[in-house]
């Protein structure tokens, strides 16, 4: 497996090799991949990073700027323990991430996986990291029959017994890619897998239907109204969501709740219906109306205040609505 990596590990913003790696960059690229495409990280790593060079730097940002900055990458509850956290280690630490996984899992938002996936790859501590690629590979590896997510002990109890005491941090990252490049969903390509041959699963022919997982239940749909109100000056009108919940400390379009109730516009003004967005969270999938008016300069708002907007600084089902009136 490390000669493979060796030969074939991805290129990485936050890459490099392990023991040598900057704990601040991998612990903040381990909090964005969470749920995450790399493909989806990388710009918002590298703006991260470019602004707030260093764990201090980001524990003295302004909570507004960082969600800002965040939006559009989902789960913002990630963003706010991503201050929480920062915060413990300059207060807690004297700024230095602690260099165990035991250490790190005491710091606000660090779980396991993501304790472990810390202390291996920067402090080259031989400890286990099990993510979803990780799940598969050893699925498959070992043949486990049983479903996820009953099966996530075993699985657990399989990587540890197979995680190196050398180059642990490169044997963590290296899984992480054989899961990522070759051990794929669908079509895993066995014939270039450097683990081909201990392949339980591939030796009987049933690689593909592994991990076998549980029928997942049908989403519940669930709909809203949005107001968007834009002043002469091109300025529009949002407000900060409660900083608990969905979308929690993240702008927001004035709006009902989402369980398909009414509720009262922001201002009174000539509403025109733009039709609809549709957004799908883990839990339910959200239809909202949308609905827009330019109002005069002067106009004073019974909620929220206007201001200046891309639409970057939006969450990705704000920024569908922003989208749908940005023509007008």
């Amino acid at each position: 497996m490390l000669a493979w990596y060796d030969r074939h590990a991805r290129a990485l913003p936050w890459r490099v090799p392990a023991g040598t790696a900057d704990p601040y960059r991998v612990w903040l690229s381990e909090v964005m991949l969470q749920q995450t495409t790399v493909a989806a990280v990388k710009d918002y790593f590298n703006r991260f990073t470019a602004r707030w060079p260093t764990v201090q730097a980001l524990a003295a940002a302004e909570d507004a700027d960082v969600m800002a900055e965040w939006a559009g990458l989902g789960y913002y509850a990630r963003a706010r323990n991503l201050l929480k956290c920062a915060r413990a280690v300059l207060a807690d630490h004297c700024g230095r991430f602690p260099d165990t996984r035991a250490g790190l899992l005491t710091l606000p938002g660090i779980g396991p996986y993501t304790a472990s996936a810390i202390a291996a790859i920067a402090f080259d501590e031989p400890a286990t990291i099990v993510d979803g690629n990780v799940e598969r590979v050893i699925s498959r590896l070992r043949r486990v029959e049983a479903p996820l997510p009953a099966s996530r002990p075993e699985i657990g109890r399989l990587a540890e017994r197979i995680t190196p005491p050398d180059r642990p941090g490169d044997y963590a990252q290296a899984i992480m890619d054989l899961g990522a490049t070759i051990c794929t969903p669908r079509n895993p390509a066995c014939g270039i897998c450097p683990w081909m041959e201990p392949c339980t699963a591939r030796a009987d022919g049933v690689q593909t239907t592994l991990p076998r997982k549980l029928p997942k239940a049908a989403k519940p749909q669930r709909d809203g109204t949005l107001w968007l109100a834009r002043r002469a000056d091109g300025t529009w009108l949002v407000e900060d969501r409660p900083t608990k919940g969905l979308l929690g400390g993240m702008w927001g379009w004035p709006g009902t709740s989402w369980d398909g109730g009414g509720g009262d516009a922001p201002l009174g003004a000539d509403w025109k219906d733009l039709g609809e967005v549709r957004h799908t969270f883990t839990h339910f999938h959200l239809t909202l109306r949308v609905l827009f008016a330019a109002v005069p300069q002067g106009t004073n708002p019974e909620r929220g205040s206007f201001r200046s907007l891309t639409g970057r600084e939006l969450p990705t089902v704000m920024r569908k609505a922003f989208d749908l009136a940005g023509t007008l």
